[in-house]
């Protein structure tokens, strides 16, 4: 196998690449630019991104990435989903890291939304949860179970960050 450029590289590339042929391969088949984990080297910017069910973007602002006990959590998070088996296919959960999203007193947060062009369970959409810091494993699994499944994250014993309503105006 290829040598690898450091260990988070490495730990990405066990998630989303393979190796075929000695060719490193992205999850679409494409092969990747060294240094890389995922981006192709000849880009078609006609084709499409991967279909996802569900959309996790987690914060990474300062104050949420210091409550978190793992320096890497979306790819902790990327193993998790890929042992349930939701890194592909209709039920797919992506993972994204994000900045700031103004929430920081519910340390550390997380945003779901949820593809309402395709599968994706709309009472979900843009739901916000909260101290996800403290989420082990199990629970993590049991977020993705709640997703894949179609249940309302708001009947259920996950923390959310409340949201003001909209004030109309007379």
């Amino acid at each position: 196998m290829m040598e690898q450029k450091n260990t988070t590289e490495s730990r990405r590339f066990e998630i989303y690449g393979t190796v075929k042929d000695n060719v490193r391969l992205n999850l679409r088949g494409s092969e990747v630019v060294d240094g890389f984990v995922c981006k192709p080297k000849k880009l078609d910017p006609n084709k499409p991104i991967m279909h996802y069910k569900s959309h996790i973007l987690v914060c990474e602002g300062e104050r949420c990435k210091n409550a978190c006990k793992d320096e890497s959590l979306g790819d902790t998070l990327r193993e998790y989903i890929k042992e349930v088996g939701h890194l592909k296919g209709p039920s797919r959960i992506k993972v994204s890291r994000a900045n700031c999203f103004g929430a920081c007193r519910f340390r550390q947060v997380a945003v779901v939304f949820e593809n309402t062009r395709a599968n994706g369970f709309i009472p979900n959409n843009n739901v916000f949860l909260k101290n996800i810091h403290k989420y082990d494993e199990k629970r993590w699994k049991e977020l993705f179970s709640t997703l894949t499944n179609n249940e309302e994250l708001e009947n259920s014993d996950f923390k959310l960050v409340p949201m003001k309503e909209l004030e109309e105006k007379e």
